[in-house]
This record gives C-alpha cells, sequence and structure tokens, in this order.
C-alpha cells in the first residue's frame, strides 16, 4: 500500500465532522486504503497580537490540548472500522493543511451542516475553499439533507425506482421536500456524474467510473441542455431551433465521451441521459436519488481559483448528498496508483 492508497478526513468535533469521519471510513473500506484524520489549530490573531507572550502561550497550550481531545474522540469512533488508522495534530489554517497534505493522498473528505437557514446558505470556509484548492478529489458530506417526500418524475424515469422513497408520480413534475435528516453513511449503489463535453467533466466522468469501480454501483451519466426558461436558460435561442435534434446532438456527444472513458474500464454499465435544464439544476434534482454526485470543476490556482465553477458550487450547495470534486489541477496531481 502507498501513500496514495489513503483516505484523509479532516476533524474539527462538530457533529458535522465526525458524521464526515463516518462516511470516510466506509469509503476507505471499500477502497482496502488507510484512513488518516487531521485536526488542525492554529492561535486565534488576536491573542497573538494583543496579549503578552505568557498568555499567548497559555491560549496554544489551551487550543492544542483541546485539539488532542478532538482527535482522540475521532480515532475512538473509527475504531469501529477495521481499518489502518492515523491520526495527527496539524497547526494552521484548516483549509490551507488539508489542501498541502491532498498532495499525498487519494481522497480528502469534509462535511458541511446540510441545508436549511440563513446560515447554511454559504459553506463553511473549508468546505468552500477545499475542493477548488486539492490536488485530488474532494467529498463534502452534507450533515443533514432534506430528501423529497416524492420524487420528480424525470428523476423517476430516469433511475429505477426499487430503493427510493416513492414510487408516486409527483404534482406537476415536481416534489414536495420533507424534514430534513441525517444523510446515510454508505453503502454506494447509485452515482450520478455531469457530463457536459468539458475537459473538466471529462476528469469528473474518470472520478465517478473508479467509485463504480470501487463500490459495484450504478452510474448515470447526465447531460443537460438549458433550452427552457429561468436562470441559465438559452432563452436567446430562435424559436425555430429544433429542440429534439440539440437533444439527440448533445447525446450522441455523450454516448462519444463515455464510450472513450470506459475503454479503460471494461465491464462497466453507466446509463446515459440527456434531458432539459443547466447541469447545477440537474444534479441537485438527481441527488435526492443518489448516494454520491461527481461534478468537475476547473480548479484554478490564484485568486480565481477560491471560486469553483458555478456548477460545482450551486451543487455543494445544494445537493441532499454528499458531492465529490475532481478538478482539473487534481488530475494533474493526484500520485498514481
Amino acid at each position: 500500500m502507498t501513500q496514495s492508497d489513503t483516505v484523509l478526513v479532516g476533524v474539527d468535533g462538530s457533529t458535522a465532522s465526525l458524521h464526515a469521519l463516518d462516511w470516510a471510513g466506509a469509503e476507505a473500506t471499500a477502497r482496502g486504503a488507510r484512513l488518516s484524520i487531521v485536526c488542525s489549530y492554529s492561535l486565534p490573531s488576536f491573542a497573538a497580537a494583543s496579549l503578552d507572550g505568557g498568555y499567548a502561550a497559555l491560549d496554544d497550550s489551551a487550543i492544542q490540548e483541546g485539539a488532542r481531545a478532538v482527535l482522540t474522540e475521532a480515532k475512538e469512533r473509527a475504531g469501529s472500522f477495521d481499518l489502518d488508522v492515523t491520526a495527527a495534530i496539524a497547526t494552521g489554517d484548516a483549509a490551507g493543511v488539508l489542501v498541502d497534505m491532498s498532495r499525498d493522498v487519494r481522497l480528502v473528505v469534509v462535511g458541511t451542516r446540510g441545508r436549511g437557514g440563513f446560515a447554511d446558505r454559504l459553506l463553511g470556509t473549508v468546505s468552500s475553499a477545499l475542493p477548488a484548492h486539492a490536488h485530488c478529489p474532494t467529498v463534502v458530506v452534507p450533515l443533514v439533507g432534506a430528501r423529497p417526500s416524492i420524487l420528480t418524475n424525470r428523476v423517476m424515469a430516469t433511475v429505477s425506482p426499487d430503493t427510493t422513497e416513492s414510487t408516486k408520480p409527483a404534482a406537476a413534475g415536481q416534489g414536495a421536500v420533507g424534514v430534513g435528516s441525517l444523510v446515510p453513511v454508505g453503502p454506494i449503489r447509485r452515482i450520478v456524474v455531469g457530463v457536459d463535453g468539458s475537459p473538466a467533466a471529462e476528469v469528473a466522468l474518470e472520478a465517478a467510473l473508479r467509485e463504480a469501480e470501487t463500490w459495484g454501483a450504478e452510474l448515470f451519466a447526465i447531460a443537460g441542455v438549458p433550452m427552457g426558461t429561468g436562470s441559465g436558460m438559452l432563452a436567446w435561442l430562435p424559436a425555430a431551433i429544433d429542440h429534439e435534434q440539440i437533444l439527440a446532438d448533445v447525446s450522441e456527444g455523450l454516448d462519444v465521451v463515455v464510450d472513450r472513458a470506459l475503454a479503460a474500464h471494461p465491464g462497466i454499465t453507466v446509463h446515459r441521459h440527456t434531458l432539459d435544464g443547466s447541469g447545477a439544476e440537474l444534479l441537485t434534482e438527481f441527488s435526492t436519488a443518489a448516494d454520491l454526485v461527481v461534478v468537475g470543476s476547473r480548479g484554478r490556482g490564484g485568486f480565481a481559483g477560491l471560486l469553483l465553477g458555478s456548477t460545482s458550487q450551486q451543487v455543494l450547495h445544494h445537493s441532499v448528498c454528499p458531492v465529490m470534486v475532481a478538478t482539473t489541477r487534481a488530475k494533474s496531481a493526484t500520485p498514481a496508483a
């Protein structure tokens, strides 16, 4: 086993991070990988700037002791998995620490609280910044997700209903959102990946194929054609445009991309669907019936890299299942198996 055969998870003592730890443990078990737990801390800037050396040192000691307690709890929790587990405390900003450590691991996992309330409209600093800068794919695990009581018609038509919450068609093609509940931890049976023909989407497709191999999961490749009305839709297209022809052309392109990727993954069946709607809209909608959504992003460095692409940002904010972000940066930097 090489260092690259490692799933890294960041913990901070919160319920969300411990839930992410459970997800990371299940993932490491399925991969036959080791699990690496890290808890980072940094001295608050006001303590270093306004207090004398003695108090600053005392604060640092107290914070470090708190980090040790968090790590001890996490290690005990990870004991339920039959894994090679390592744990460490790191100093520095949590996002920066995880980005640096992502150079030597196969996957990084972090948690976030999930949907609900004004505060949750923005992801935490780590779960927002890490996917844009990481050198390997990142999974953001929501703590709770508002699963719809009735799935939308097109989700039902695309995904077999054997494990969905309901097989009753939704009125007007839309399901009512139910009360948020804890997002399930493994096994991963359904994976949905967005494919639009871009290099970033091809990286996401490759990551989704590897994940499908790991879990023996069904894989659904979704291509969106924003032909209707609303945000992101192609309202400027002339009315005489052949809608069905555009869908057929996109479907043909989807087949080309998927068939090319499958050359390295024989034996995997990919269900392919081209639908009306933007990529963010479709992936968020399909997250209600999936165990994992995989999305690509340009992953640009520098200031521009502080923000992911609009699709990956929207999916991270609104998905009710874990989201894997695989950037082109991660493709070039992830160590070989």
